[in-house]
């Protein structure tokens, strides 16, 4: 079942889905990434493997990053008043320079083995760290008198939503040839029904020109697809590997041109 966080104006409410929502898209290009380096350091492809912990570090330094320095000086900052949250954000501040620690680690990994043990740490840290931000911070902010989530926010970009672009500039090895069973998969089902759509949308931003992500989702996702195509339209083929009863799998790949 979906927690819920209620708010009493429209505007705190559409802040808060925004924030969630933004959660959802970091962790699933979080995902697809490390998942994709973790496969490439098993296959042995040192050299693709390497190029994915670049791509995926620099994604870390100019999207996750920001995102968590833009959470400590608004989100944070009116929780840390609150005196019922001030060692629950002490906490969390405490998981950001872990998350910052990991990042390092990817960065000064000397072999593609330590980079996907970097970059899986990484990936479980941060599934922690939202879950407290999405189930803890935000209701806490909504709760407090005379607190505005939406006026928390507000221009904040990097909260909210960054490019995507630094997480698919270049294809996972350069060539954009198809490997069906080489590409890293994210199973929807696993995913609360909230921030499902936000969280693959987040996933395949991160997918390079001529690359692809295997998609597993309980049922037909043509609501999605029909969102995709009007989100980034003609940027992705969709081919079916899979159609149910009880489990859809798709191949959807980014045009490479």
């Amino acid at each position: 079942m979906d927690n819920l966080t209620f708010a009493s104006t429209e505007a705190d409410a559409r802040a808060v889905e925004a924030v969630e929502a933004h959660h959802a898209a970091l962790a699933g290009a979080l995902t697809v990434q490390a998942t994709a380096l973790a496969d490439l350091a098993r296959a042995g492809r040192a050299d693709d493997a390497e190029h994915a912990r670049t791509q995926l570090l620099a994604w870390c330094r100019d999207e996750l990053v920001p995102h968590a320095l833009a959470e400590e000086g608004s989100l944070y900052r009116a929780a840390a008043e609150q005196a019922e949250a001030r060692l629950l954000v002490e906490a969390m501040l405490a998981q950001h320079r872990a998350i910052v620690g990991l990042v390092d680690a990817l960065e000064a990994a000397r072999d593609a083995v330590s980079a996907a043990v970097a970059a899986g740490a990484l990936r479980s840290l941060f599934e922690v760290h939202l879950a407290a931000e999405n189930d803890q911070i935000l209701p806490l902010l909504v709760a407090a008198p005379h607190v505005s989530v939406a006026d928390l926010l507000g221009d904040l970009h990097e909260m909210v939503g960054g490019s995507g672009e630094a997480a698919h500039a270049e294809s996972a090895c350069g060539c954009h040839e198809v490997d069906p069973a080489g590409w890293p998969e994210l199973d929807a089902r696993l995913v609360p029904h909230k921030i499902r759509h936000a969280t693959v949308f987040g996933a395949l931003d991160a997918v390079a020109p001529g690359a692809s992500l295997v998609l597993l989702a309980p049922h037909d996702p043509v609501p999605l697809l029909d969102q995709l195509q009007a989100r980034e339209p003609d940027a992705f083929t969709v081919d079916y590997l899979a159609r149910g009863p009880e489990t859809w799998r798709l191949l959807i790949t980014r045009r490479a041109g």
